[in-house]
């Protein structure tokens, strides 16, 4: 619910009530009314706080439930947060539907398996190679002057 995203995102960011009451041009008590559930902010109000927050309005409206984890806070505008998946003995791992939507991911499509210190991230083959070749040419490119 909106107000449960209220109040994991100002606590995300670090923010006071007063500060993001300050950020939208309302009073603090508007602002601890919306995180009760009390009231609703108005649309231009709701847009002001997604924006606050770095999400977008839609996201900024639902409330994400894993079963694992509990309520997901909304991801950051232009990210998304797909849920948990179980790795399998082998290391299969089936990917959410909505993400496969989002991404035209087929069966058979090959992704590659990129990571950092931080975690894994798949990525479309197709993807990977045709920023690899962007790399290859400047590359190129820049051998040549």
């Amino acid at each position: 619910m909106l107000k449960d995203n209220l109040v994991m995102l100002r606590k995300l960011k670090g923010y006071s009530q007063e500060q993001v009451a300050e950020k939208v041009d309302i009073s603090r008590q508007a602002y601890a009314k919306w995180e009760s559930g009390a009231t609703v902010p108005d649309i231009e109000k709701a847009a002001l706080l997604a924006e606050v927050y770095g999400i977008t309005l839609d996201s900024l409206m639902k409330t994400e439930t894993e079963e694992r984890l509990g309520m997901i806070p909304p991801a950051p505008r232009g990210k998304n947060i797909w849920g948990t998946v179980a790795v399998g003995e082998r290391g299969q791992i089936v990917i959410p539907k909505a993400a496969r939507d989002c991404f035209k991911l087929k069966a058979g499509d090959r992704l590659i398996v990129l990571s950092d210190e931080s975690g894994i991230a798949l990525l479309p083959d197709r993807i990977f190679e045709k920023n690899m070749q962007k790399v290859m040419e400047s590359i190129s490119r820049g051998s040549e002057e």
